[in-house]
């Protein structure tokens, strides 16, 4: 199975690229995926190479690659700091540029990080609608870390139990695909009448 990790973070160290990196291992805990698997997305890397696919329509070569691996991962574990009370501008540019189809049912953990708890609603009143609007299936643990939250009692657990949540998606999601092909797919009004009878 394929992780991709977008991390929005700006600095280095980057406390959003660290809480990026838990949420890996703690994914990786829940269901193996091996290290050449894991793949992580740094948008600071590639920031010119956004600014310059919204004035000419073609990504760079790095952004292309970035843009693929996300496309064909099995699950997402994407995480931007807060910036003025929502997620920050290189991050949602990067989905921006995304193909409007490419996270269609594509298992998202959603997290963010910020000075202040404050801002925690952030994960629901910005980047869960987001990937709702992407059509992507959103774990229902979103994990916010404030600058006091390192090191103290809640986090480690939120992480964890945003990880299973995630990687049971993305054993679900890997263990249907085979069958998919086969499915049939019956009109809802098919079904409502089979159920009248």
């Amino acid at each position: 199975m394929r992780l991709v990790v977008v991390s929005a973070g700006l600095s280095v160290p980057s406390s959003t690229r660290l809480l990026a990196d838990r949420l890996a291992t703690a994914v990786d805990r829940q269901t193996p995926v091996d290290v050449e698997d894991v793949e992580v997305v740094e948008l600071r890397d590639l920031a010119v190479e956004i600014a310059h696919h919204f004035t000419n329509g073609f990504p760079g070569r790095e952004l292309a690659a970035a843009l693929d691996a996300v496309t064909a991962a099995d699950g997402l574990i994407v995480v931007t700091p807060v910036f003025s009370a929502s997620y920050s501008g290189l991050f949602k540019s990067f989905f921006d540029v995304l193909e409007k189809d490419a996270l269609t049912g594509k298992p998202v953990l959603i997290a963010a990080t910020g000075g202040s708890a404050r801002h925690s609603l952030v994960l629901e009143h910005a980047l869960r609608p987001l990937f709702a609007h992407l059509r992507a299936v959103v774990v229902p643990t979103a994990v916010y870390a404030a600058s006091e939250d390192w090191g103290a009692p809640g986090l480690p657990e939120r992480i964890e139990r945003a990880a299973g949540e995630l990687a049971g998606l993305m054993n679900g999601l890997s263990a249907a695909r085979p069958d998919r092909a086969g499915l049939e797919v019956v009109p809802f009004e098919e079904r409502l009448a089979a159920l009248r009878t």
